[in-house]
């Protein structure tokens, strides 16, 4: 989970204290977090869900918590923590595939 939610913060181009603030929570435990030193509350996911612009649905899919239609967002994951690709390829993949989604969703 830690990665994952560092990987959304990092695409989402804010720092941990952004974040941090942004979610309620204390820098040190989102970095614990991040880390997998701690194993945040459903109340805390929550917070760092809408703190990154996310469902709860859409965030715990990501993290491959929960399965359902909406799957395709295991890309935006294998994209964000893919380390072959630089910080500015993986924002313009995702962008790239956002834009398609929206254009399927919508045809």
């Amino acid at each position: 989970m830690g990665a994952i939610i560092r990987a959304q913060r990092e695409f989402a181009d804010l720092s941990l204290r952004q974040l941090a603030e942004s979610a309620d929570v204390s820098n040190a435990y989102l970095s614990q977090v991040e880390r997998g030193i701690h194993e945040p509350s459903v109340r805390v996911l929550q917070s760092i869900a809408e703190a990154l612009g996310l469902s709860m649905q859409a965030f715990l899919r990501q993290a491959g918590i929960i399965e359902g239609e909406d799957a395709p967002a295991g890309v935006e994951t294998a994209i964000s923590v893919d380390p072959d690709l630089s910080d500015s390829q993986k924002k313009a993949l995702i962008a790239v595939y956002r834009t398609y989604l929206v254009e399927a969703r919508n045809a």
